[in-house]
């Protein structure tokens, strides 16, 4: 006879071997001990920790190091992070778990772990000096703790922590009701915003930029190398967003008005629930967003401009307006094949990046590079889709590709004429 425990054992364990084959965490199912079903996290772009079971307590294992990690094709650096990976493995498990959880150091300086959002002993918080030594390179500390708190949270170190969070450490950390959900979740998404500052030809994250960074991701990706999300028409879809920026990030998704269902505190009562289209999620903190998924390809982005753009240039000057045809006659003199841009916006950007003319500077990518079904995509950063098809089957995270618009349903062009039609304007002033 199996236990119910063993049964979550096996689970996590049969997710890591999935994701070893495919890269993403394959479809599970948690069984809390009450016997309620318990849909597991999708990390887009990463993945589960699998544990051990000793004696009782759940057992995982984190590893701070050093690790080559890329935001998106062509934009490659050097990070710190934990086991292979930024962020860090989601670490799930249930309510009322007794979990132990070993930190391995093999940074080359101290680090630690904080457990952010968790009640736990003093002495198991994580802040270096506080509640216990640092770990010093090559040490291994446990940390042992019950889960109280059911809820979105994460981790991330208290010990140098400027430098270390810059370079990527993090992680998400969900505890899943031991009574279930009160309402069915199928779908249930977890994502992690950061912010970084690479220099374009440079390797490795600047973490002396206090404010004006240049790389703005979930889950350590940019769009268009972030993963959709899929849902099938009706299906209840939960999205756990969670900041470890230095900027709030007010994130806004198409299509539906969700509600917002929980936070750090875990989730609240149904009276405390609101209708929303855009929440704002605060430094350091954790919102969760329920709706009903509607058929069609929906836009999920930070409504903050240049979050929703990769590696933007913040010292450059303004050209809207100006005419640059002597400007690059002059410079093609010296640098042969120079096109001046930005005289009519930045559209035209990913334009050029489409018809492949755009090659910047090293180990950078375009600010808007990504393709949708009718040509250029003009986003990227924090950007991605929610895919929703009629006829997804249950536990099915593959992209589905672009969605297929009922007749009639798509804006057409009526005129290529800029006078076309009798407009109202405004009437001059009295």
């Amino acid at each position: 006879m199996i236990s119910r425990r063993g049964l979550l054992s096996l689970g996590a364990l049969g997710s890591a071997l999935g994701l070893l084959k495919s890269g993403s965490v394959e479809a599970a199912t948690l069984v809390a001990d009450a016997g309620h079903a318990v849909a597991p996290v999708r990390t887009l772009n990463g993945w589960t920790l699998p544990y051990r079971l000793r004696d009782g307590v759940k057992e995982f294992h984190l590893v701070a190091e050093e690790l080559t990690h890329e935001f998106a094709p062509g934009c490659t650096a050097k990070c710190w992070g934990y086991n292979g990976s930024t962020p860090g493995p989601t670490i799930e498990a249930v309510e009322g778990d007794r979990v132990r959880i070993l930190v391995t150091n093999r940074l080359p300086e101290v680090t630690s772990v904080h457990w952010h959002g968790l009640r736990l002993p003093s002495g198991m918080d994580g802040v270096a000096g506080l509640s216990h030594p640092p770990i010093r390179p090559g040490e291994t500390y446990a940390y042992e703790f019950t889960l109280q708190d059911a809820g979105s949270h994460f981790y991330h170190p208290h010990a140098d922590e400027v430098v270390q969070l810059s370079f990527g450490m993090m992680g998400l950390f969900i505890i899943h009701p031991r009574a279930g959900e009160p309402r069915p979740i199928h779908r249930d998404y977890a994502l992690l915003l950061a912010n970084w500052a690479l220099h374009p030809g440079t390797w490795r994250p600047d973490p002396s930029v206090m404010t004006d960074f240049n790389l703005w991701t979930m889950n350590s990706r940019m769009f268009p190398a972030i993963e959709p999300m899929v849902a099938r028409t009706g299906e209840r879809v939960r999205i756990r967003i969670a900041n470890l920026s230095m900027h709030e990030h007010p994130m806004h998704l198409h299509g539906v008005r969700f509600q917002v269902t929980g936070g750090d505190g875990g989730r609240w009562p149904e009276s405390q629930w609101h209708s929303e289209v855009t929440t704002l999620v605060g430094v350091g903190q954790v919102r969760d967003i329920e709706f009903e998924a509607v058929a069609g390809d929906w836009a999920f982005h930070c409504h903050k401009g240049h979050h929703a753009m990769n590696a933007m240039g913040h010292d450059l000057p303004n050209f809207v307006g100006a005419d640059l045809r002597g400007l690059g006659k002059a410079v093609r003199e010296a640098l042969p094949g120079y096109m001046p841009m930005g005289q009519t916006g930045m559209a035209e950007h990913s334009e050029h990046v489409a018809m492949g003319m755009m090659k910047g500077p090293p180990n950078t990518v375009p600010m808007m590079g990504g393709k949708g079904p009718f040509g250029p995509l003009d986003m990227g950063g924090m950007f991605t889709v929610l895919k929703v098809r009629d006829d997804l089957a249950a536990g099915d995270f593959r992209d589905p590709g672009w969605f297929s618009h009922p007749p009639g349903t798509v804006a057409r062009k009526l005129s290529s004429d800029p006078d076309f039609g009798q407009p109202v304007r405004r009437p001059d002033p009295a």
